[in-house]
């Protein structure tokens, strides 16, 4: 059924309404959604979110996709979406149960991630496996773990985002090349399995980081201190060149170089995977030079305290840098 061009503005407030329904983030709705032959999203999050407030000439086109895999009449979204609230409940309730994919299921997925972590540490620690090596297709996993392999798929990418496998499109899933991260981030993804609050893991992250601040500050590893420098000069020319994408790449990397001047490797891997974590729910970055500039000076504050070893500065410093940082993200 072709969807006419009538009540934009109630389409693109009742697709809303139906993914927080379906209790998805944004990444988790285009990935279940709207993704191509490869798995990746054919749509930024960003082209979404804008969908979800102002419509865009490609909502039909998400709807009648979403409509497909729930087996929804696309013209629904058209309809007043007050009556939509009243009605989407029921609506997911009579799609096929395997396309509701965002919660139902949820302790299964859980098990079978904590299942797959143990089978894969076990081949490491007899030898079988080691970092690189390619592990059997979804087919044989399937039949090993006794379950059906759209569930092995879904724990494989949950394992993909903690970065304790690879998963290459057209080649196979390989295990991580930091094969320690079967030991390490088993201690931060379990937090995180079952969707609890953001704030949970918002929390986790700034007592982690900002204690990594302070043990960098008491750091004499020179080649990780060198690094840090080199990641905090990289942030100055991003700033300088007003380079977005740039400097938000170099964010990242300054984070990571002060977890690994803590000299932990567990705290480093714990770091490492909330970040990747809080990145799939995050929905917007930060988009204007004046946050640009605040986020520069804060680093700034953070490099200039360790460098001077004053722990309890690097610390409350990255504290500040971290509550700022909550009012230019928005995390669901």
């Amino acid at each position: 059924m072709v969807i006419s061009d009538m009540n934009p503005d109630a389409k693109s407030k009742n697709l809303r309404l139906l993914r927080r329904a379906l209790r998805m983030t944004q990444q988790q709705f285009l990935e279940q959604f709207l993704s191509g032959p490869s798995g990746e999203p054919t749509m930024s999050i960003a082209t979404y979110s804008n969908m979800e407030r102002k419509g865009g000439k490609r909502i039909n086109e998400v709807i009648s996709k979403v409509s497909r895999q729930l087996n929804l009449d696309p013209m629904v979204f058209t309809i007043d979406p007050g009556q939509f609230s009243e009605q989407v409940e029921h609506m997911i309730a009579s799609a096929p149960e395997k396309q509701v994919g965002a919660e139902s299921g949820a302790g299964d997925i859980t098990e079978l991630v904590n299942r797959l972590t143990v089978y894969f540490a076990d081949d490491i620690i007899s030898g079988r496996l080691k970092k690189g090596s390619r592990i059997e297709s979804d087919r044989e996993l399937a039949r090993k773990m006794g379950v059906g392999r759209s569930a092995v798929r879904e724990a494989l990418k949950v394992l993909s985002v903690l970065g304790m496998i690879d998963i290459r499109p057209g080649q196979g899933t390989f295990i991580s090349q930091k094969e320690s991260n079967f030991f390490t981030v088993p201690l931060s993804w379990s937090l995180f399995l079952s969707r609890p609050q953001v704030e949970d893991i918002l929390q986790v992250r700034n007592l982690i980081e900002v204690g990594a601040a302070r043990l960098a500050a008491m750091s004499h590893d020179e080649e990780a201190l060198s690094k840090l420098y080199a990641h905090s000069y990289e942030i100055f020319n991003a700033y300088d060149a007003g380079d977005h994408k740039r400097f938000l790449e170099a964010d990242v990397a300054f984070h990571t170089s002060v977890a690994a001047c803590s000299g932990n490797a567990v705290i480093f891997s714990m770091i490492e995977t909330i970040r990747n974590l809080l990145k799939r729910v995050s929905q917007t970055g930060m988009v204007t030079d004046e946050q640009m500039t605040s986020i520069y000076n804060e680093h700034k504050e953070i490099f200039g305290a360790i460098m001077s070893k004053d722990p309890d500065e690097a610390g409350k410093a990255m504290y500040r840098h971290l509550k700022n940082s909550l009012v230019r993200y928005n995390y669901q």
